[in-house]
């Protein structure tokens, strides 16, 4: 991974603004998310899917190359990449002029320009203990003068939003300078990361509580219709400043199509980007065998539906066009317990026994062979392939072991009572209790999980409930057990270690896992250059930390099988970036579209 200096001399952007370009409103393109958002206001979101649509719609300094692999940070609404001062301590972020804010009432007629004010208003609502971002972690601590006005308003109850941060500041009306308390070789990947993107004040003011609904920035893309849980459609927006695109193609033979396919073309070329909330697989996979979908992310459970004995695709797909990206996605999905639950949470010995012993009666490999059809391969450690921290050669010390869990259960006193099922060490009932959705593949996962424990004598519960409500629960720390998943933000391990790091709880440290030994690690890692060698072995260290402790059951990472109809052009699964359809084409003419 560049370093620091690199990244301010690196190669320029490869989007070229010029003149007002429209979109091909006929160009419609149709996709599906499994499960539903939550809202639009970038501060307030964490789910992959909300983050998604505002991928589209708002718009951070940096973004990443299309193409490239590893993943490359490029200039966005920056006219360049950040200016390093103070051996890193200081970013300097000139801002290309002549970008506008999609056209709202709240701008009250007026044509609205981005501008570095922007950006520092953008910046403070993460600190404002109101919003309660779950990505503040990314700049408390970090910028100087921030953690102040976060204390103040804490004790008046209000964010002085007129206060100058002495980090933080509009030089002038396109320049922005950041200082940081102490190098951070990792800030420009916050400058990239989608919630960091611009808002403007008169459209927060305007709406209120309601802002979720009212996205206003200054993407491609803005929010047509949203019937909540049901339907998102985004319309490309008028107004969008024209940009080439200019993506060079990497060895990957698949860049070959890509490009021949979009070099040349206005970014963006789909008019309306329809999407449906559709939470069963089936329905998901009926939908595109229907041609009523334009691409999917195959369901496990049709997988001998679509590959041949020789993991190949079967005729009746490639005699219809039906092409498949495949690649390991950079995530991991695991299980997390919560550490101030009386139960299983904690750092005496028993709890740790418990929680040990619940991972290692997991039968992961049933998970990989039964419910995930092979779609998937096992994580050993926190940090997935692609992403600079990951040790192929590092191995869990909780493997699927139930012989061994019953062991340690017994050793530390959860016996077995009537019906077979453990009592905690002072004899009164255990039950587990984990959430879960209400999906068939949930239904999936539940039944292997209870068949696990059953296995070891623990009586486990499910409590069903919807995605947004799960998590607004586990925020708070008030759910035993919760499966989830995260995918890389950017390409660096300490996107995934932050999951654990005790005063994220709140925010993404879902588990509260508040351990001061991973702590004083992360931290030290946190001061040291990227991809360093003392780094990485920190990493390899809180790996093992949070293993010891039992802070999670960790499961996968998930393969992606996406089947994509002829007419869709320049897909390419990004490391990173989500809203793909950015940069991808859809051919009106081709490939028998219904």
């Amino acid at each position: 991974m560049p370093t620091l200096i690199r990244w301010a001399s690196g190669a320029a952007a490869l989007l070229i603004a010029v003149s007002v370009f429209a979109a091909d409103p006929a160009k419609i393109l149709r996709i599906s998310f499994p499960v539903a958002e939550t809202g639009f206001d970038p501060v307030r979101v964490s789910d992959l899917y909300s983050n998604t649509v505002n991928e589209a719609i708002f718009e951070p300094l940096l973004t990443y190359d299309y193409l490239a692999r590893p993943a490359k940070l490029v200039p966005h609404t920056a006219e360049s990449m950040p200016e390093v001062l103070d051996g890193g301590r200081t970013y300097i972020v000139h801002l290309k002029r002549g970008i506008y804010f999609s056209a709202d009432p709240a701008f009250k007629g007026q044509r609205r320009e981005l501008t570095a004010e922007d950006y520092v208003y953008s910046f403070k609502r993460f600190a404002d203990p109101k919003n309660r971002s779950p990505w503040a972690f990314m700049i408390e601590g970090h910028i100087d003068g921030l953690d102040e006005q976060i204390e103040a308003a804490k004790k008046t109850g209000t964010f002085d939003y007129r206060a100058t941060i002495p980090g933080l500041v509009a030089l002038d009306k396109y320049t922005l300078r950041f200082k940081l308390k102490e190098v951070d070789y990792l800030f420009p990947y916050t400058l990239a990361h989608v919630p960091y993107s611009a808002v403007a004040r008169e459209v927060v003011e305007a709406y209120g509580d309601d802002v979720q609904a009212h996205p206003v920035g200054t993407g491609p893309y803005i929010l047509k219709e949203w019937r909540r849980g049901a339907r998102i459609v985004l319309e490309a927006n008028p107004n969008y400043r024209k940009t080439v695109w200019d993506f060079q193609a990497t060895s990957d033979p698949w860049d070959r199509g890509v490009v021949s396919a979009m070099k040349g073309k206005s970014i963006p070329e789909i008019g309306r980007v329809e999407i449906s909330i559709i939470e069963e697989d089936q329905s998901r996979w009926l939908a595109f065998s229907r041609k009523e979908l334009d691409w999917l992310g195959l369901p496990a459970t049709f997988r001998q539906e679509v590959f041949d004995a020789e993991n190949k695709l079967k005729p009746q797909w490639t005699e219809q066009g039906v092409t498949l990206f495949k690649a390991i996605d950079p995530d991991i999905a695991y299980t997390f317990f919560n550490f101030r639950d009386p139960l299983v949470g904690g750092f005496t010995r028993e709890k740790i026994a418990l929680r040990r012993a619940i991972i290692m009666g997991y039968d992961l490999d049933q998970e990989i062979r039964v419910v995930r059809k092979h779609q998937a391969v096992q994580a050993q450690m926190p940090i997935p392939y692609g992403v600079v921290g990951f040790n192929p050669a590092y191995r869990s010390i909780n493997q699927y072991d139930p012989v061994l869990a019953n062991k340690l259960l017994d050793y530390f006193g959860y016996k077995k009572g009537p019906g077979g099922y453990r009592t905690l060490p002072d004899g009164k009932p255990m039950v587990i209790r984990q959430a879960t959705g209400t999906s068939t593949i949930d239904r999936e996962f539940n039944e292997l999980w209870k068949k696990s424990m059953d296995a070891i004598g623990i009586r486990m519960e499910f409590q069903p409930g919807k995605f947004a409500d799960q998590l607004k629960a586990t925020k708070a720390c008030q759910l035993m057990m919760w499966g989830a998943a995260w995918t890389a933000d950017y390409p660096d391990g300490e996107n995934f270690m932050q999951l654990l790091y005790g005063p994220n709880t709140g925010q993404s440290n879902n588990g509260c896992y508040e351990s001061k030994a991973f702590d004083a690690m992360y931290e030290k890692a946190r001061a040291l250059p990227a991809d360093s060698a003392e780094r990485n072995r920190l990493f390899l260290d809180m790996s093992r930390q949070m293993e010891v402790d039992g802070a999670w059951s960790l499961h996968v990472s998930r393969e992606r099988n996406q089947l994509i109809r002829p007419w869709v052009k320049g897909y390419k699964k990004h490391p990173i970036l989500n809203a793909e359809f950015i940069y991808m084409d859809v051919d009106l003419a081709g490939g028998g579209r219904s």
